[in-house]
């Protein structure tokens, strides 16, 4: 499985305008702040929610420790997605929250 460090992920998303992140985290989780752009789909509903999944596109999975997102990541891969898990999830962010 690819990863990258939290601080990997926001300069790529400073290089990268068009980056796809999915927050697996419950809805209420993401009420305290996500990343800015981010889609939350919890990881429950993932595999329900597939066909909202574009398979052209990379897909940075962002959970709060790393733990929910490299589940995430590893179902997707499975499924021929192109996948990224955000080691150290929003526990290790610094960059901005919306």
């Amino acid at each position: 499985m690819n990863r990258m460090t939290t601080q990997q992920v926001k300069e790529y998303m400073d290089t990268n305008k068009d980056v796809s992140i999915i927050d697996v985290r419950e809805t209420e989780e993401v009420k305290a702040g996500k990343i800015p752009g981010a889609v939350n789909i919890p990881l429950g509903l993932l595999e329900f929610r597939l066909q909202d999944i574009d398979k052209s596109k990379e897909h940075i999975m962002v959970c709060r420790s790393g733990s929910r997102s490299g589940m995430a990541a590893s179902l997707l891969a499975d499924r021929g997605y192109n996948v990224i898990n955000m080691d150290g999830g929003m526990m290790d962010w610094d960059g901005p929250t919306k």
